[in-house]
């Protein structure tokens, strides 16, 4: 059976709640410059539309880590792909993700940072499923907190397509 998709957050709703983050950022860090760092693939989109949105000094990073493979679950392994350029010593870092479900790969990701000596370090994510939690990470800025679906669009893939659409949506037809 072919997947279809169905609209959980529309584009409309997706722009406005971004445009609420990026003032909340902006008000924590007056004064200051904040350092994002993308998790690829997913966060690319909407970490770029939160940059667009934040009024203090940005400056941007990226990292591959991946805990999924082509499935619809966690695999709980996981791997870094790609590692930062800059060092983050000093810098108050914002990790700016597109969806945190089990938790498994932020955990992990935030510990090794943690490591690198930040000033400070927040946790941004447009979608949270609290229900499908295992590791306990705390999320600083939360765009929506969703269900326990399988959802796509805005960055979200299921087996790289998908991530094109400007809305959430959830997948219909998929095991």
């Amino acid at each position: 059976m072919a997947e279809t998709i169905k609209v959980m957050i529309s584009e409309e709703d997706v722009e406005k709640r971004i445009q609420e983050l990026g003032k909340q950022i902006s008000e924590a860090y007056a004064g200051k410059q904040v350092h994002l760092i993308c998790v690829l693939k997913g966060g690319v989109f909407f970490m770029c539309e939160l940059a667009k949105r934040i009024t203090v000094p940005v400056s941007m990073d990226f990292m591959s880590v991946s805990s999924y493979g082509d499935g619809t679950s966690s695999s709980g392994v996981v791997k870094i792909a790609k590692d930062l350029d800059e060092p983050l010593e000093g810098k108050d870092v914002l990790v700016v993700e597109d969806i945190i479900d089990s938790g498994r790969t932020l955990y992990y990701l935030l510990e090794i940072l943690k490591k690198r000596n930040p000033n400070s370090m927040k946790l941004c994510t447009l979608l949270d499923k609290p229900d499908r939690r295992v590791r306990d990470v705390k999320v600083d800025y939360v765009g929506f907190e969703i269900p326990d679906e399988f959802v796509v669009g805005y960055g979200l893939d299921y087996a790289q397509k998908y991530r094109n659409l400007p809305y959430v949506g959830v997948v219909e037809g998929v095991e």
